[in-house]
């Protein structure tokens, strides 16, 4: 048993351990949540959650913490008071420091779990890349760009 608020996570039912985030990674996932938060209150398709709240992917043995994922409204029933049990549709990660562990690691889990869009956006120049599941279940690279969400899930252009 771990002490309460130890960060970690369960990624194909083995421990990982993580540090507290940078500056540069909290400050931009504050700016994202307001501007994501805002753009589904005028566009009301999902919801948008952040970290620390556990996702269950049960089928992989793994459970996460991403930085921010969306709940489209035609999944709402994965949501629960615990947590979210299945894969959301769209997960953004702010990349930490072990880079393999977001582009490899959770990149697997994510593909294997069927999330269709996931970001990975480098906190130090806002490089962002977008990963689309494809017809057969594995990630294309779909774009990079440097301060721009963009999804076609939430039909968003989003600078940041």
């Amino acid at each position: 048993m771990l002490p309460e608020g130890t960060r970690c996570e369960v990624i194909f039912n083995e421990l990982i351990m993580s540090p507290a985030p940078s500056r540069e990674h909290q400050l931009l996932v504050i700016k994202l949540t307001s501007l994501l938060f805002q753009f589904l209150q005028d566009n009301p398709v999902g919801t948008l959650l952040s970290a620390p709240f556990d996702v269950y992917i049960g089928e992989q043995q793994s459970v996460v913490q991403p930085d921010l994922f969306v709940v489209l409204n035609d999944e709402k029933e994965i949501m629960q008071t615990n947590g979210v049990h299945g894969a959301p549709a769209l997960i953004i990660a702010i990349l930490s420091s072990n880079r393999a562990y977001d582009t490899k690691r959770k990149r697997a889990l994510y593909e294997k779990a069927g999330v269709k869009e996931y970001f990975m956006i480098d906190p130090e120049n806002k490089n962002t890349t977008l990963l689309t599941l494809d017809a057969s279940g594995v990630y294309q690279q779909t774009y990079e760009q440097t301060g721009v969400l963009k999804s076609a899930l939430l039909a968003c252009d989003i600078s940041f």
